[in-house]
């Protein structure tokens, strides 16, 4: 029998009811159930809890289920995940689904205006929840690994956004693909993140907070010591806002359109030699997509039969999406049996390094100003060349060229 649709949600139309009838109707007949889902009154609780938390189960779950039925195996080697951690691990993906369901909603609710839409914390969570029925639902296929490729149905999500989002927005239709694209942007790093979380933690217990899904502006989500205060998420909500008018201005050509900065300037920051290493070449490019521009400067250096690359770019507009990271507070860390892995916040700057002692190789980078990215990788005696080598270029100068 199917479940009922929750109460505080609304009843659905005359012609299939309770929550698989809806699912029915939004992958078939998309337009007409948006239209019917924009009028139905409906309540934060309800969305997240009566529709999200359902179908954001499907694939951990499934995972889960393929983890300890069908294990990994490569080569002849098989491996199945300890059991417990793999519970803890579904369970913390499906709680960090819901969460990034109401972060991006958060963040759509934000763009809206900038793209001649109208501000509703229902309406956004509307978009951002039933839009994801098509990739919840296809999270099925994990259960077999031959099924995995079948995931990519999922992509049907983003059509369904396509329709959606605007129309329970209000965006014009002139400005809807702008917004359409930066939202699903922001959507996928919301996901992003999500994962990092999940994965960085998943051998913790998890907890979470009362009325951690409750109105805008307050509530926290505590996850094995990690908490995510929502709070925070307006700043964040803010700067994406900043940066999504910034991308429309560069993709009109218009007023506030950020341009990329030269490539020859950011091959001036690279240093000509770094103590004890020659550089053996050096090369910088630029470039635009729909507006939207980038620059890039490269340079290799090389010690005896070591050698490693140096790099400044320019993100533009979209380095601002990092932001979302910053503003959750997000980490992470792994160990391996030769090296590491981890990226954290320093100063307002993300910060990520990998390291491996076996191969004396890794990478180091900065991402400045939520714009410039400052990157060294290659082998080297060890991980302090790297760092000293992203010292060399003067970060203090990428700051202001961000202003």
């Amino acid at each position: 029998m199917a479940s009922e649709f929750p109460k505080d949600i609304g009843q659905p139309p005359v012609g299939g009811g309770g929550m698989i009838g809806r699912i029915q109707r939004l992958i078939l007949k998309p337009k007409d159930e948006w239209s019917a889902i924009d009028a139905e009154p409906m309540t934060v609780q309800g969305i997240l809890m009566g529709w999200v938390a359902p179908l954001a189960a499907i694939g951990p779950a499934a995972r889960l289920i393929q983890s300890q039925v069908f294990p990994m195996s490569v080569f002849g080697v098989t491996w199945r995940p300890p059991l417990i951690g793999a519970i803890v691990t579904a369970v913390l993906t499906w709680a960090l689904a819901i969460a990034s369901t109401y972060v991006w909603a958060l963040i759509i609710d934000a763009l809206a205006p900038s793209f001649g839409g109208t501000k509703s914390q229902i309406s956004a969570l509307k978009a951002a929840a039933f839009s994801g029925t098509a990739a919840w639902i296809c999270g099925i296929f994990g259960i077999l690994p031959f099924l995995g490729i079948l995931a990519i149905l999922g992509l049907y999500s983003i059509y369904l956004f396509w329709v959606g989002g605007p129309m329970l927005m209000k965006v014009p239709q002139d400005k809807a693909p702008g917004f359409i694209i930066v939202s699903i942007i922001v959507g996928a790093v919301a996901m992003v993140v999500a994962s990092m979380i999940a994965l960085a933690i998943g051998g913790a217990m998890f907890a979470m907070t009362p009325n951690a899904f409750g109105p805008a502006g307050g509530g926290t989500i505590t996850v094995g010591g990690t908490t995510l205060d929502t709070g925070k998420l307006n700043d964040a909500a803010a700067k994406m806002q900043a940066a999504s008018s910034s991308m429309e201005a560069s993709v009109k050509g218009g007023n506030g359109a950020v341009k990329a900065v030269d490539p020859g300037a950011l091959q001036n920051l690279l240093p000509g030699s770094i103590s004890g290493w020659n550089r053996t070449s050096v090369e910088n490019q630029g470039g635009a997509a729909g507006g939207i521009g980038g620059s890039n400067a490269r340079a290799e250096f090389q010690s005896g039969d070591q050698s490693f690359s140096l790099s400044v770019t320019d993100t533009g507009v979209l380095g601002n999406i990092a932001t979302l990271g910053g503003a959750l507070n997000t980490s992470s860390s792994k160990q391996t049996t030769t090296g590491y892995e981890k990226s954290e916040m320093q100063g307002g700057n993300m910060v990520e390094e990998k390291w491996d002692n076996q191969s004396k190789s890794g990478s180091y980078s900065v991402l400045v100003a939520s714009r410039f990215s400052v990157e060294a990788s290659g082998s080297a005696p060890s991980i302090d060349t790297l760092k000293s080598a992203v010292a060399s270029v003067n970060l203090g100068q990428l700051q202001s060229m961000a202003k």
